[in-house]
């Protein structure tokens, strides 16, 4: 089909649609015409197809003008088939991230560690940042960064748990930094590298506190974990979700090795993190010709991802593209605001700011 009005082959021609068809012709001052004019004329004066369709682009026109200005207070980001609003001027209620940095800073990570439902998430967050994250962050960032881990130090010594976890958290960030301190020409690190090195000292510090702890025995003289019966003491440890638990807790008795040794234990283990897929493919035997699950177990973990799970998790509302933790209210505008809210990971939170 021709195009609808002035032909680009030929100025001053026209393309007109009539009874017979597509009929070109020419106006007044090409000085003539071609095909039969006087049947279109006879018609309207203007086509009403050509009409309609003009309409619609001026109301398509006037539409995208009236967005513009309307959406001059919010920016969007356009990041995997998803569309996360960053909105200026934003309050409390109301947060708005163009950055992780920024994510970072004004989510308050601070008193989040002093729930236990979200510390492990934060800790999570912290490695994760620690490992590929640490050099898109701002310098007021890496600061804030800092001072939350710290504050996480700070806990463990004094509620001595949770110990291993800040001791793999901290040996993932002082490697890191001895990567990344070592091309401090290339301008990665935000600051001046005596600060780092500091930064580093105290890494090391706070590695050797965490090691010269002791965990002293309470004096308690009530029932304890050995004088359970046999089938609550292995309820229990299938409670378990890191088998370096249960190889710590199968070294505090005799009789505790010997349930940490149980095959159907380190079975449901194998199968609450890892596929069936990812078994199949790291069998491995014992000399009874039985599958030896709890070496499968740790073979596993060094090929796939374990599964994680977390007391409370932040939550992207996909109505109104808010982030908030679980359990906190928003002003969401939906119909239904439950059914709008995501549950976020660590990686998925991390996720959100790479474009």
């Amino acid at each position: 089909m021709p195009f609808l009005g002035q032909d680009w082959r030929s100025p001053g021609q026209s393309w007109v649609k009539t009874a017979d068809g597509w009929t070109r012709f020419l106006d007044e001052k090409s000085g003539g015409y071609v095909g039969d004019i006087s049947s279109f004329c006879k018609k309207d004066d203007h086509n009403k197809e050509n009409l309609f369709n003009s309409l619609n682009y001026d109301v398509a026109a006037k539409k995208r003008k009236k967005d513009l200005l309307n959406n001059k207070a919010k920016i969007q980001y356009f990041h995997q088939e998803k569309w996360i609003y960053v909105h200026k001027g934003s309050t409390k209620e109301r947060h708005g991230y163009c950055t992780l940095g920024e994510a970072f800073n004004r989510l308050d990570f601070s008193s989040a560690i002093l729930d236990s439902r979200r510390f492990n998430y934060v800790v999570r967050l912290l490695e994760l940042i620690a490992k590929s994250q640490l050099t898109s962050l701002s310098g007021i960032a890496q600061k804030n960064y800092m001072n939350i881990l710290e504050k996480v130090v700070q806990k463990v010594l004094e509620d001595q748990q949770n110990i291993r976890l800040i001791r793999e958290l901290l040996q993932t960030l002082y490697t890191s930094l001895c990567t990344l301190v070592q091309r401090v020409g290339k301008s990665v690190l935000v600051g001046n590298i005596n600060m780092w090195v500091h930064r580093m000292e105290s890494i090391l510090h706070w590695q050797q506190q965490l090691n010269n702890i002791q965990i002293t025995r309470p004096a308690f003289k009530g029932t304890t974990f050995t004088d359970l019966p046999l089938c609550l003491q292995l309820n229990i440890m299938q409670r378990l979700s890191d088998g370096r638990d249960l190889v710590s807790l199968g070294q505090v008795a005799p009789n505790l090795q010997v349930l940490s040794e149980d095959r159907l234990l380190w079975k449901k283990l194998c199968q609450y993190h890892f596929t069936d897929r990812q078994i199949r493919k790291r069998l491995i035997l014992s000399d009874k010709g039985q599958l030896d699950w709890k070496k499968m177990y740790f073979k596993l973990i060094r090929c796939y991802p374990r599964k994680e799970q977390y007391g409370d998790t932040l939550q992207l509302c996909r109505h109104c593209h808010i982030l908030s933790w679980k359990g906190t209210d928003h002003p969401c505008t939906a119909n239904n605001p439950e059914t709008c809210s995501t549950s976020l990971s660590p990686q998925d939170f991390i996720n959100l700011f790479r474009f």
